[in-house]
């Protein structure tokens, strides 16, 4: 197995006044040659919005783009038609395509949004673009993988146009779980939302990233009550 850690310390960072970022990969003003992407996973932001902020209409293409909300609600609006709010234990993805405009914003003028947004190159290239968002039951990611993002029809997830899987658990401290791969060589990108966790030797703390490849399969243990996302992306 081999490995690469992202400390949480070591992220980018910027001050936008309502929106304050953490950068796992280049982003905006924020570059690092040494992380650029993972694989095929090009963006990974830790976002904090604070009420009543927003990102005003702007475009994207040829990008499959993720966000996962963990408190507040955001709002979406595209020109694909696609709308909605999105809040903890939902999923929201956007295949930008062809070319898409869209907003986001706090759905609170008082309470902040906090959220992961994450982009990945696609599979197929100037697709009609598309837009899906998904309520997932929490309680079913306990001590195991959730998954909440795949092409595999079979894994009743949010559809994505790439060979990746997006996975969930909350494991309990003191509780192992192993994470196998869907697609045969890819890499692993794996974040501790909360908690403290080891893998295979590793202690991962608190928003640390461990980007993990040529391996089928990891074991995760807890080593307190922690939350985990498991993104699953081809290497190349």
């Amino acid at each position: 197995m081999k490995s690469i850690l992202f400390k949480a310390a070591d992220r980018g960072t910027a001050d936008y006044g309502w929106l304050k970022p953490n950068y796992y990969f280049s982003f905006a003003q924020y570059h690092n040659p040494a992380k650029v992407h993972f694989g095929l996973l090009r963006v990974l932001n830790d976002d904090f919005i604070d009420g009543g902020g927003a990102f005003s209409t702007h475009p994207h293409d040829n990008m499959e783009i993720v966000t996962i909300p963990f408190s507040g609600a955001l709002k979406h609006k595209d020109s694909t038609g696609g709308e909605g709010v999105i809040k903890a234990g939902d999923i929201q993805i956007m295949s930008a395509g062809t070319g898409v405009q869209h907003s986001e914003a706090n759905a609170s003028a008082n309470e902040p949004v906090t959220l992961f947004q994450i982009w990945v190159f696609p599979k197929e290239r100037n697709i009609k673009p598309r837009y899906d968002q998904k309520t997932f039951d929490v309680s079913e990611r306990a001590n195991k993988w959730q998954t909440v993002v795949s092409p595999i029809e079979a894994d009743h997830a949010l559809w994505i146009n790439q060979d990746a899987r997006f996975a969930l658990t909350n494991l309990d401290a003191g509780k192992q779980v192993t994470y196998s791969n869907a697609f045969a060589k890819n890499g692993v990108f794996l974040v501790v939302i909360n908690g403290t966790v080891d893998v295979e030797g590793q202690q991962l703390n608190k928003r640390d990233a461990l980007g993990i490849s040529e391996t089928e399969s990891f074991t995760v243990t807890a080593s307190e009550d922690a939350e985990l996302l498991a993104i699953e992306i081809p290497m190349n």
